[in-house]
């Protein structure tokens, strides 16, 4: 039995429900919770709350990897491609600060390599990245009913218009990088 040294991030691009189900797809992905982070409200925030953009809470999903299969470089270049880190608060239709592009850093090393992957990507983007870096405060779960939403929705309206584009993206992309049986597909 092989003892697996796994790491956490925790990312916000959007609806929780996009970037689950983009790292849902990748080798070396452990678990994924959709939750709140960031926010200056007391005590565990409700989706209705955060949707209201008054708990300054952002939709977010905690990763956990393990990075001898997924490096966090990695990672974090699939999230910020996979969904628009130049818009301020908002992804498409989703608008509001619980949909910014954010980067919650765990340690010191996350934040060296979320700095360089930022700086790096500037320039595949024709706006500049205003994704936000911010240490990591308390994480809440979100409501069990937000947790793998598009694999248990996949034929809902939003999940087939905004999250199965942006899976087809990913899958030409990033092919490299996805659990074996979708390659195979």
């Amino acid at each position: 039995m092989s003892h697996k040294n796994l790491e956490i991030a925790t990312l916000g691009g959007g609806c929780f429900w996009c970037i689950e189900a983009v790292l849902q797809e990748l080798k070396g992905i452990e678990k994924l919770v959709s939750g709140y982070t960031g926010g200056n409200a007391p005590g565990k925030p409700t989706y209705k709350e955060v949707c209201s953009g008054l708990t300054g809470h952002a939709e977010v999903v905690q990763v956990t990897f393990d990075p001898s299969v997924i490096s966090y470089q990695d990672l974090l270049i699939v999230f910020m491609t996979s969904h628009d880190p130049t818009s301020l608060n908002r992804q498409g239709g989703d608008v509001g600060t619980q949909y910014r592009s954010v980067i919650y850093y765990h340690n010191n090393a996350q934040k060296t390599v979320a700095e360089t992957v930022i700086k790096e990507l500037a320039s595949y983007f024709d706006d500049p990245i205003v994704t936000e870096l911010s240490e990591l405060p308390v994480f809440y779960d979100a409501e069990e009913y937000h947790q793998d939403y598009y694999r248990n929705n996949t034929s809902q309206g939003y999940c087939s218009a905004v999250i199965t584009p942006k899976l087809a993206k990913l899958r030409k992309m990033h092919a490299d990088k996805l659990k074996q049986s979708l390659t195979s597909s």
